[in-house]
């Protein structure tokens, strides 16, 4: 066969192989394209989230215990030499996504005395650090770097940051002298010390200062009579003489972790090699880390969303292949009489496939070729998707021609018909493929799935699902149709008969299969989308259960007068957690052998009042908003844990709790699984109401304060706080007068705003609205499709009616009837299954990883009645212009001289 005869037949069918084309090239594009985006935004949000954190969260630190040297190495000669040791046992991971490292020695913190400090009256203890290349990292301000050249009898040379010795009334030249300082203050085996020099670090940002304890800052005393503490830098000669001496000493060596050698792709494969250094440290070293949370976190996200991804995926490429299928049927369909008359002139059975064949192969492989390059231009690291892009190509090249043999031999049949009783073929497909659908739905289910990797069921059920609704639509369709059409033969006029009665013998079986498929993906990811939504509204109130809320260690009395006459308060409420308490059996304190549990003591009124006006969906419990002061326990909300474990000591509904050194007996009133200001999940919990609880000399202390406002300025809040600490403090009820930690404020826009952004939310984002959108619009292909099945018969009708009198008028009604039946079923179908769909497929997708740990649900949405109702209208106009865009392109006038056929 040569090659210009299929040339022409394509050229002479252009249409539709540019529409075979196109999809093929859609097809292999998204296969090839979207992975690499996908892996972008990933890259982008894992690179978002720890550009987030502090530096120092992504060190891996080693750090020996504080005592004499025991090697007769140097100090700086033995920990250089572990240095590199240390990273050479890293796994490889972790080893090769190191980027900065640093390793110091230093010694205990010693009191110190000179005659610039006791101008000053300061306490101070001072230890000493010696770490290489701190001279390259910052600039000499004053005097000299302390120098490596070891002088029998000098003093201890050591450099301050400049800001440090200033707070001190320290400079070049001070003279002090360091030692242990005995029970009298006075010091023990002191050694004359001098500053050297002063420095100033040229960026400091460089990690090379995030050691601990910092150069750069003062550690302020935290209770009176205490000193301030501060390092200084030592030679490295010095320092190996003082550690010879049997001073105890402390080596450090940090590694830092790139945000740019950190690849999504193989997350895993570093937090495993961080688990294995865990597992495998030495003995005489103390490994600290902390990267491995947020890396975790992003992990657990991106193998949400990749399942999630799957499911969109299976939907979109299901449905893609369904229009394959169809547009090669209807490219058949109007070649029909071509394929007859070459079996007519003596072609084998196989000739028509060979010929189209022979014409996919001119075609489809230029579109998927195309479209897999194009995919490769999308900015991302490649997934391995050739071999894939490979088997699209092979099968859509063959869909052309398994669709030619489809065609039957003897010519064409009446396709307007539709079998009452269905034949024993086809019901057994059916039932095979509804009962298969189940089973696939109840080992999803049973089974559940591995977050992270496509699982061929996971691939599957949705596609099922929506082809078993399809097949449970079409045996349902022409009933209701075949009623209202005897209806309709009893009124006057004929387009509302004539139009049921078509559409209830319409065959549309395979287009209404694709249509319930796209608009079923659509569906599912709206209904996602809107329930992992309103799941992070319920988080952020779970968090917040207010505007905002202030924590702290303990507030005075008056701190919530004061909050409530900022501008813009509203109300105020107090709030005491305590994690980790024992539960008692009686009030002297004797321990029930339960769990440690936490302890919430709310305000019940004043929680509902500002639960109110915060407009938070919370409903606080009866027992604890009620509840007044008086004789008997206190009525107590508690999880379920805790009450079984109560029922299984003995105890009954009641037992005694500490808080803030008080014990005090309560009753279950009731149980919850969870309640704000509590973690997720947090399963052992006991909260009791403040205003219930008995008048004794001391009375608890707030350690939240929750605030319902308009407009709240979160810098005057954080002041305000700080405040009612240190008033507090002042009034004495601290030990020792211990420095308060500065109070955080959150408000619960900005919990909301976090949890959306960051992370993979831009996967996740991308998977909704790619999967809503593609799936529309591939619905709307799937409803042309439909209409251009039917549209030749539906011409030779028109044009005979139009004969018989049929007015313009009259032609659009017959069209809007007989088309909205099938638009209604397929659109509503479609609209079911993708409600549906989350129900069955969420409490295995692992969403509550964006949701900050709240379970995500599910459940009916009123827009979506609203979307399914637009999007109908939408579809059936889109299928009426298809169809009169297609009457004119035929040119009805001439349907009946060419005798053409469906």
């Amino acid at each position: 066969m040569s090659v210009g005869a299929p040339v022409r037949r394509v050229r002479a069918y252009g249409g539709q192989f540019l529409l075979l084309a196109v999809l093929t090239l859609v097809v292999t594009l998204l296969i090839s394209g979207v992975p690499r985006l996908v892996n972008r935004l990933a890259e982008q949000g894992l690179r978002a989230q720890l550009n987030s954190e502090p530096a120092a969260r992504r060190d891996i630190s080693y750090t020996t215990r504080l005592e004499p040297a025991t090697s007769r190495r140097t100090a700086m000669g033995n920990a250089a030499e572990q240095f590199d040791a240390l990273a050479a046992e890293m796994p490889p991971p972790v080893r090769s996504a190191v980027t900065e490292r640093w390793y110091s020695v230093e010694t205990a913190e010693a009191r110190v005395v000179g005659p610039d400090l006791a101008a000053r009256n300061l306490l101070v203890d001072m230890g000493l650090r010696a770490m290489p290349d701190i001279q390259g990292a910052s600039t000499l301000v004053e005097g000299a770097w302390p120098s490596e050249t070891y002088v029998p009898d000098r003093p201890i040379e050591v450099a301050l940051d400049v800001d440090v010795a200033r707070k001190l009334n320290l400079r070049a030249g001070s003279q002090l002298r360091i030692g242990r300082a005995d029970d009298k203050g006075r010091l023990v085996d002191a050694a004359p010390l001098v500053v050297s020099g002063l420095f100033r670090p040229v960026d400091r940002a460089n990690g090379i200062w995030d050691g601990l304890p910092q150069l750069l800052q003062i550690i302020e005393p935290p209770g009176d009579g205490m000193p301030f503490i501060l390092f200084g830098v030592v030679a490295q000669s010095a320092f190996n003489k003082r550690a010879a001496a049997g001073w105890p000493i402390q080596s450090t060596w940090r590694y830092r972790l790139g945000v740019d050698r950190i690849d999504a792709q193989k997350l895993d494969e570093l937090i495993d090699g961080l688990q294995v250094m865990q597992r495998n440290q030495p003995a005489e070293v103390t490994l600290t880390q902390g990267v491995d949370v947020p890396l975790r976190a992003f992990a657990a996200q991106i193998n949400a969303v990749r399942t999630l991804l799957a499911v969109i995926a299976a939907g979109v490429l299901a449905t893609l292949a369904g229009l394959i299928v169809l547009a090669a049927s209807l490219a058949t369909r109007r070649r029909r009489s071509e394929f007859a008359l070459l079996r007519a002139r003596g072609g084998g059975a196989t000739a028509g496939a060979r010929r189209s064949l022979a014409e996919s192969v001119l075609v489809v492989p230029i579109a998927a070729v195309l479209g897999w390059w194009l995919g490769t231009l999308v900015p991302g690291a490649p997934d391995p998707t050739t071999p894939y892009v490979i088997a699209v190509t092979v099968l859509v090249t063959l869909a052309l021609p398994v669709a030619t043999l489809a065609v039957p031999a003897g010519g064409a049949a009446r396709r307007d018909l539709i079998r009452v009783r269905p034949s024993a073929r086809r019901l057994t497909v059916e039932v095979s493929l509804l009962l298969l659908a189940g089973l696939a739905a109840v080992l999803l289910r049973r089974r559940g799935l591995t977050l992270g990797e496509v699982d061929p069921l996971l691939v599957s059920v949705p596609v099922l699902l929506a082809v078993a609704a399809a097949v449970l639509a079409l045996r349902a369709y022409p009933w209701p149709l075949l009623l209202v059409s005897r209806l309709a033969a009893r009124t006057r006029g004929s387009v509302a008969f004539l139009g049921t009665a078509r559409a209830g013998r319409s065959a549309v079986a395979a287009p209404l299969v694709v249509v319930v498929l796209a608009i079923g993906t659509a569906a599912f990811c709206a209904v996602v989308a809107a329930g992992v939504d309103a799941s992070r509204e319920r988080a952020a109130a779970q968090i917040v259960p207010a505007d905002a809320v202030i924590r702290g260690e303990r507030f005075a009395p008056d701190t919530i007068d004061e909050l409530g006459r900022l501008p813009g308060v509203r109300a105020v409420t107090r709030v005491l957690y305590e994690d980790d308490e024992r539960l008692a059996s009686d009030e002297v304190g004797t321990d029930a052998f339960i769990g440690q549990t936490d302890v919430l003591l709310v305000d019940g009124s004043g929680l509902d009042k500002v639960a109110r006006e915060s407009q938070v969906d919370l409903s606080v419990p009866t027992a604890l908003r009620t509840a007044a002061p008086g004789p008997g326990p206190l009525p107590a909300i508690v999880s379920p844990a805790v009450a079984a474990d109560l029922a299984r000591a003995g105890l009954g509904d009641s037992a005694f709790i500490s808080v803030q050194g008080q014990r005090y007996e309560f009753r279950v009133a009731g149980t919850a699984d969870g309640f704000p200001m509590l973690a997720a999940n947090a399963n052992r919990f006991v909260i009791l109401p403040w205003q219930a609880l008995p008048t004794r000399n001391t009375t608890p202390v707030p350690t939240s304060l929750l605030i319902a406002g308009n407009s709240l300025d979160a810098e005057a809040l954080r002041v305000a706080g700080d405040q009612g600490q240190e008033r507090y403090q002042r009034d004495g009820a601290v030990t020792g007068k211990e420095r308060m930690i500065g109070v955080t404020v959150d408000t619960r826009a900005d919990v909301r705003r976090d949890l959306g952004e960051g992370g993979a939310n831009g996967v996740l984002a991308f998977g909704f609205v790619a999967g809503a959108v593609g799936g529309t619009v591939l619905g709307l292909l799937a409803i042309a499709f439909t209409v251009l099945a039917g549209a030749r018969a539906r011409g030779q009708v028109l044009s005979r009616l139009r004969t018989l009198g049929l007015s313009r008028r009259q032609w659009r009604g017959l069209l809007l009837v007989e088309l909205t039946p099938l638009v209604a079923v397929s659109v509503l179908t479609g609209a079911l299954v993708g409600a549906v769909l989350p129900l069955l497929l969420n409490p295995v997708l692992g969403l509550s990883a964006f949701t900050s740990g709240v379970p995500v649900r599910v459940a009916f949405e009123p827009s979506l009645v609203a979307a399914v109702l637009a999007l109908g209208a939408v579809a059936l106009g889109f299928a009426v212009a298809v169809e009169a865009l297609n009457n004119r392109r035929l040119r009805l006038g001439e349907v009946l001289r060419l005798g053409e056929e469906s």
